[in-house]
C-alpha cells in the first residue's frame, strides 16, 4: 500500500494529497445459515460452498469502490491521475479489460483498459459540477464477457478559492426612523460565495463598511447594519449612501472581496408642531351663499411629511360656532371654512371665530418639546343680497293613477321670498322637462294638474322642474324637481309572449305535450301576474287537442289522440283565450298554429309539407324542378326555331339595284349645278333596307312650301336616270299599298337631260309667276293633282 501511494504521487507531480482507494475483495452474504459468512481473499471458499450447496450460483465481487477526489481548476502539463482500478482476478496476463461508464466517461475521465488508471482530461470546476458518478467493470478482453458485476463509485471535485463573494440582492434600500437611538436596526445584507463552505475558508465571509461612517455600523459576521449616531434629523439630511464590503478567507490577506451599496433613508416622525402663517384672517360673504359653500381657507404649516404633517381644524371659540364649520382639505391640508346655517344680513352683519390646528398623529416621545397645535383668529363680514324664492321642500314626490281625469289636481308646491320686501311668487313648468306638455301648473298657488292622458306602460315616471320667479325681480328664480309616479290600473289584456307555431308528429301518442306557451301582460299588479287559459266556447269539445295549466303560469297543449295525417289535414288552428286576474279582468284571444309533420322514430321533425307524399320514390323536389326547367328550355328553343323558319319562307320582292325609298332627302350641299354629275352619289337614293326584300313605302303628304319651277326640256342622252324615274313613277301609280292621298316624290339627284326638268328653285332665274305647271298633268294622276294645286295658286295671285 505505501509503495503504490508513493508511485501515484510521483506520477501526478503535485503536492496535493489524493485519496487512493485500494482494491478490496468484497464480502457477499449468501442465503445460507445466518452464521455462515463467505471469507474474503480467495475463491476456495466459493468452490467448497458450491460443492456443499449447489443452489448458490452467485459470483463474488473481486473489488469494491467508494469514492475518489480530484482538485478543481488543475491545469498541469499532463492529465491528472485520479485513481486506479484493479481486481484480484487479474493475473497480470493482460487478458482483463477495464471499462468505465457514467458521468463524463470518455470525455472528462479516461481509463487505461489494461492498467485501470483513471485520468482527468479537462479542467474541472466544482461550482459547475461537484461530483461525478461512474461505473467500472472488468471484462474478458477476447470475449468482452463481464468477469465481475459492475461497481459504482464517485469522483468528487475538491474546491479552491476561485470565486469572489457576490451580493445577489444588491444594491439595497433601507429606511430607519429619524431621531433613532444608537444601535437601531437598519437592515441586513447577504453575500454569497460559490466556493465550498465545508472545505477550508474559501466561503467564510467577513463584512465591513467602506463608506457611511460615522452614521452607521455593520456587524462583521451577521452583516446587520445599525445606526451609530443618535438624533439624526430628517429635516437636516434625509438620505445616506453606504458602501458594504464582503471578504472571504475570514477577512485575511489574499481573500477575494465584493461590494454593494445601501441607500438608507430617514423616515419621518412627528417631531414638529403645526404653525399658522398669520394670526388674523379676514373673509366676507354674501348672505345668499348656499349652505356648505366654502367662504375662505386657513393654513397651518408643518415641517413633517405624510401622516405626521396632517392636522385637524376646529372652531374653539366665537359667536359663529353654530353658523360656520371648518374641515380639512385632504390634498392641501388647508382648513376650509363653510357656511353651516343660512346667513341673514338684516339679523347679523359679522362674526368672529377662533380656529385651532392640531396634529392628528402625536409621538409621545416628543411631547416634552411643547404642544403640537396652534391657533388663529378669523373675522367674517356678511354682505347684503337679494335672495331668490325658497321652496318649502327641496324635492317633491307626487303619485297619480294612469286613468286619472284630465285637469285633475296631482299636488301642490309652495315657495316664498326670504327678503324683507317679500315679493309675490309666480310658478311655471320648465317645458324642457315636459316636452309633451302633459302637466300644467297654476301660476298663483302652484297646483299641478293633468293636461293629457297618462299611460304607465309607456312611462312610469315623469320628472319635471317647477320654476318660482319673483314678480318684482324676474332675475330671482328658484327651481325644484318634482317626480310624478304613474300608478298602474288594469287596462291591458294579456297576450302570447311570442307567436308560437307547434309541430305535431304523425306518429305522436295521445296525451303528448305538443307545445308550451306563455303569456305576458303590460300591466304590473302588486301581487304579480296570474293568467287563466281557456278554449273558445265552441272549441271546448275539440276532438283533437286539449289544454293544461302549469304551475309556472304557462299552458301546455296536448294531443287527444294519435293518427294525425298530413294528407288529411296539414294545419290546425287552435284559438286560446287568455285572461288576467285584475280588476276589471282583461282577456284576449290568441291563435296557435299546429302543423302536422313527419318525424323519425325518436321524434325528430323531418318534413312538414304534404307534397312530400306525391314525390316519386328516390326523386327529390330539386330534381323535379331541374327536369321541368329543361323541358321549358327545349320548348323555347323549338318556338324560336319555327319562328325563324317562317321568316325565311316568306317571298322576297327583288327590286332594281337603284331601288330608292320615296322619301324626301334634304341636304345642304348644292354641288356644281345641274351639269355636275359627279358631285352626288346616286347610291344615297337607294333604300338599303329594301335591297333583299320589299318594304312598304313611307308616303309623305304634299308640302305646299316647295314650288316646282319650269324645267328644261328633256334631252335624250341615254342616261339611265330617266328610266329610273319612270320605273319609280310606274310603281307609285300602281302600288296597291299607297295611301289614298298623293305624295310628292322629290329626288335630290336630277341627272342630265331629264324630261321633267329641274324641280329645284334654288337657282331658277325665273319667278314663280313665269312658270307653267301644265306639264305635270302628263306625268300621271298624282302629278296632275299637283299641277291643279299650283295652277289654283297662280290664279289666286292674279285675282
Amino acid at each position: 500500500m505505501p509503495e503504490r501511494l508513493t508511485e501515484m504521487l510521483m506520477d501526478t507531480w503535485t503536492p496535493l494529497i489524493i485519496l487512493w482507494i485500494t482494491v478490496l475483495p468484497s464480502i457477499y452474504m449468501a442465503p445460507m445459515n445466518q452464521s455462515q459468512v463467505l471469507p474474503s481473499g480467495s475463491s476456495t471458499g466459493l468452490k467448497r460452498l458450491n460443492e456443499e450447496q449447489r443452489v448458490l450460483h452467485r459470483f463474488k465481487r473481486g473489488w469494491v469502490w467508494n469514492q475518489m477526489f480530484v482538485l478543481e481548476e488543475f491545469s498541469g502539463p499532463e492529465p491528472i491521475l485520479v485513481g486506479r482500478l484493479h481486481t484480484d482476478l487479474d493475473p497480470g496476463s493482460s487478458k482483463i479489460k477495464y471499462i468505465l461508464s457514467g458521468d463524463g466517461a470518455g470525455t472528462i475521465f479516461v481509463i487505461n483498459d489494461k492498467t485501470g488508471d483513471i485520468h482527468a482530461m479537462k479542467r474541472l470546476d466544482r461550482e459547475e459540477k461537484a461530483e461525478y458518478t461512474l461505473t467500472a467493470q472488468a471484462v474478458d478482453r477476447d470475449t468482452n464477457q463481464p468477469l465481475e458485476p459492475p461497481s459504482e463509485f464517485i469522483i468528487k471535485v475538491q474546491d479552491i478559492n476561485d470565486n469572489a463573494p457576490e451580493f445577489v440582492e444588491g444594491p439595497y434600500h433601507a429606511t430607519v426612523p429619524e431621531m433613532s437611538v444608537v444601535g437601531t436596526f437598519v437592515t441586513k445584507v447577504t453575500a454569497t460565495d460559490a466556493d465550498d463552505p465545508v472545505y477550508g475558508n474559501s466561503a467564510k465571509l467577513v463584512y465591513s463598511i467602506l463608506e457611511g461612517q460615522p452614521y452607521f455600523s455593520i456587524e462583521p459576521h451577521t452583516a446587520i447594519i445599525k445606526t451609530a449616531l443618535p438624533n439624526m434629523d430628517r429635516e437636516a439630511k434625509e438620505e445616506y449612501f453606504v458602501v458594504i464590503q464582503a471578504k472571504d478567507m475570514g477577512g485575511h490577506m489574499g481573500g477575494l472581496s465584493g461590494t454593494t451599496t445601501v441607500t438608507i433613508t430617514l423616515s419621518d416622525v412627528n417631531d414638529n408642531p403645526p404653525k399658522f402663517a398669520q394670526s388674523l384672517y379676514h373673509f366676507s360673504v354674501m348672505e345668499d351663499v348656499a349652505l356648505g359653500e366654502p367662504i375662505g381657507r386657513v393654513k397651518a404649516n408643518d415641517l413633517d411629511i405624510g401622516e405626521n404633517a396632517k392636522s385637524s381644524y376646529d372652531i374653539i371659540e366665537g359667536d359663529g360656532m353654530d353658523v360656520f364649520e371648518i374641515t380639512t382639505d385632504a390634498q392641501t391640508q388647508d382648513g376650509v371654512i363653510r357656511v353651516r346655517k343660512p346667513l341673514d344680513f338684516e339679523t347679523r352683519k359679522s362674526y368672529t371665530l377662533k380656529v385651532e390646528a392640531a396634529n392628528i398623529h402625536i409621538d409621545p416621545r416628543f411631547l416634552s418639546g411643547g404642544p403640537f397645535k396652534d391657533t388663529a383668529t378669523v373675522k367674517v363680514v356678511v354682505e347684503d343680497a337679494d335672495e331668490p324664492p325658497v321652496f318649502s321642500s327641496p324635492t317633491y314626490l307626487l303619485e297619480v293613477h294612469e286613468n286619472a281625469a284630465l285637469n285633475s289636481v296631482l299636488g301642490q308646491v309652495t315657495a316664498h321670498d326670504p327678503d324683507v320686501s317679500s315679493s309675490p311668487i309666480r310658478f311655471s313648468i320648465d317645458r324642457h322637462t315636459d316636452l309633451e306638455r302633459q302637466f300644467n301648473i297654476n301660476a298663483e298657488d302652484g297646483k299641478i294638474t293633468l293636461a293629457t292622458p297618462l299611460d304607465r306602460e309607456t312611462s312610469t315616471w315623469h320628472n319635471i322642474t317647477i320654476v318660482a320667479t319673483e314678480t318684482r325681480n324676474h332675475s330671482q328664480v328658484s327651481r325644484v324637481p318634482v317626480a310624478i309616479k304613474v300608478l298602474d290600473v288594469n287596462d291591458n289584456a294579456p297576450e302570447f309572449a311570442s307567436e308560437h307555431e307547434a309541430f305535431l308528429c304523425e306518429n305522436g301518442k295521445p296525451g303528448q305535450v305538443i307545445q308550451i306557451v306563455s303569456a305576458v301582460d303590460k300591466d304590473d299588479p302588486k301581487n304579480g301576474h296570474y293568467f287563466l287559459y281557456s278554449l273558445l266556447p265552441e272549441m271546448v269539445n275539440n276532438p283533437n287537442f286539449t289544454i293544461k295549466k302549469n304551475e309556472d303560469n304557462t299552458l301546455s297543449i296536448l294531443a287527444k289522440h294519435s293518427g294525425f295525417s298530413r294528407q288529411k289535414q296539414e294545419v290546425y288552428l287552435l284559438p286560446i283565450v287568455i285572461s288576467d286576474s285584475g280588476t276589471p279582468p282583461m282577456s284576449s284571444t290568441g291563435t296557435l298554429t299546429i302543423r302536422v309533420c313527419g318525424c323519425s322514430s325518436d321524434g325528430t321533425v323531418q318534413s312538414c309539407n304534404a307534397e312530400a307524399y306525391v314525390l316519386p320514390i328516390g326523386l327529390s323536389m330539386g330534381a323535379l324542378i331541374a327536369i321541368l326547367a329543361c323541358i321549358i328550355l327545349l320548348l323555347v328553343i323549338v318556338v324560336l326555331f319555327v319562328t325563324l323558319r317562317r321568316h325565311k319562307n316568306e317571298p322576297l320582292i327583288i327590286k332594281d339595284d337603284e331601288d330608292v325609298r320615296e322619301n324626301i332627302i334634304r341636304y345642304d350641299d348644292e354641288g356644281g349645278g345641274e351639269e355636275d354629275t359627279e358631285a352626288f352619289d346616286i347610291a344615297t337614293l337607294q333604300n338599303p333596307d329594301g335591297i333583299n326584300g320589299f318594304l312598304p313605302r313611307k308616303d309623305i303628304k304634299p308640302d305646299l312650301q316647295f314650288m316646282p319651277r319650269q324645267g328644261l326640256a328633256p334631252v335624250p342622252n341615254g342616261v339611265d336616270v330617266d328610266e329610273f324615274i319612270n320605273v319609280r313613277l310606274h310603281e307609285a301609280d300602281n302600288d296597291p299599298t299607297a295611301p289614298p292621298y298623293d305624295s310628292i316624290q322629290i329626288y335630290g339627284y336630277e341627272g342630265k337631260g331629264s324630261a321633267a326638268g329641274s324641280l329645284s328653285s334654288l337657282e331658277s332665274s325665273t319667278s314663280d309667276s313665269d312658270q307653267n305647271f301644265d306639264y305635270l298633268s302628263e306625268w300621271g294622276p298624282r302629278f296632275k293633282r299637283l299641277g291643279e294645286l299650283y295652277s289654283v295658286g297662280e290664279s289666286d295671285k292674279e285675282t
